[in-house]
């Protein structure tokens, strides 16, 4: 099959190249998948560079691209919950590829009013918001307000909705650009554009002086967060998706000032250690997509094969991009006549 391997870090995403490639080797209980559509993500461009985290454990050389992707189930165990020929989106790491084998737990049936494309666009940055701003971290109420930074994102998009969806009065999207600015708004948020030095301000302004209750932070900006935050506010870091690798550093008397609460989350640590809540999490967030609470927001480029995704790469590093890049796979979606067994 055709992927994108890579067996050192690059510098240049001009130099990724489509590899031809043995197709996965799927365990007896895993979902081999034809990848139609692949979404791409801050994260992707971390990994080709070596600069995650994750790769000093969890993602080493040599290793195919790519974490989020929809498809179609090419086969499956006979207890498997998802027949051949049924749609699914999900996430793994070697989404750059034809086909990729997952375990089932990974995977969600892509809603029927979707195409994979827009079901790709969502991938798991609805669940990653989810957890973030519902129960048990952000725990995000009817009524109050809800700063989301980089908020034109695909992570961003997806936290408007969410914590809309939970109830917040008032969500504010901090972004950068009149387009940018208009996708966030379409999303019925207010927003503000952070080339304005004084867009702090302007936040504490349309919160009527008090402040947001809680900042849903992707791309480590505290220091800011904490400026437009009420007493005893929290402050939800999620990512740095703004760092350029370089880490934030804060003054700990302003977290003190503020009566803040700073929290970590990491969705896909928090999944390996608490399986259980990770399932009720996305359990929640396909009840939402459900009624329709969570929409796909998905760029307008159109890129077409394994080979646009460097472009595609190279668009997201230069924040070209709004909602989610997805780049096409393969053109054909089957879907099987069958329904998954949920």
């Amino acid at each position: 099959m055709k992927a994108i391997l890579i067996d050192q870090w690059v510098t240049n995403l001009s130099d990724l190249r489509i590899s031809t490639v043995p197709s996965p080797k799927c365990g007896a209980n895993a979902l081999r998948i034809r990848v139609t559509h692949a979404a791409i993500t801050h994260v992707d461009l971390l990994y080709a560079q070596g600069r995650h985290q994750n790769n000093r454990r969890h993602v080493r050389l040599p290793l195919i691209l790519g974490t989020e992707f929809a498809g179609v189930v090419l086969s499956a165990a006979p207890t498997s919950s998802f027949r051949p020929g049924t749609r699914v989106f999900g996430f793994g790491i070697g989404s750059f590829a034809e086909e990729i084998c997952v375990d089932e737990h990974q995977v969600r049936p892509v809603p029927g009013h979707w195409t994979n494309a827009e079901a790709c666009a969502v991938g798991g940055s609805a669940a990653v918001a989810f957890g973030a701003l519902g129960e048990g971290c952000g725990n995000v109420k009817a009524g109050q307000s809800v700063l989301v930074l980089g908020a034109s994102g695909g992570l961003g998009v997806a936290a408007i909705q969410v914590a809309t969806a939970l109830g917040a009065a008032k969500v504010i999207g901090v972004v950068g650009g009149a387009e940018k600015e208009a996708v966030v708004r379409s999303l019925g948020a207010d927003a503000v554009d952070y080339r304005d030095d004084k867009w702090p301000t302007r936040v504490v302004e349309l919160t009527d002086g008090a402040g947001v209750d809680v900042v849903f932070d992707p791309i480590g900006a505290v220091d800011d967060g904490l400026k437009c935050l009420k007493y005893g506010g929290k402050i939800l870091v999620v990512g740095f998706a703004a760092r350029g690798g370089v880490m934030e550093k804060v003054s700990m008397n302003k977290v003190l000032l503020k009566g803040a609460g700073v929290i970590g989350y990491r969705f896909g640590e928090q999944s390996r250690r608490s399986p259980a809540e990770t399932s009720v999490i996305w359990r929640n967030t396909m009840a939402l997509i459900s009624h329709n609470k969570i929409e796909p927001v998905v760029y307008e480029q159109v890129y077409q094969g394994l080979e646009n995704i460097p472009q595609a790469l190279e668009d997201v590093s230069k924040r070209k991009v709004w909602g989610r890049a997805v780049v096409s796979i393969a053109r054909n979606e089957h879907v099987h006549s069958e329904s998954p067994r949920l």
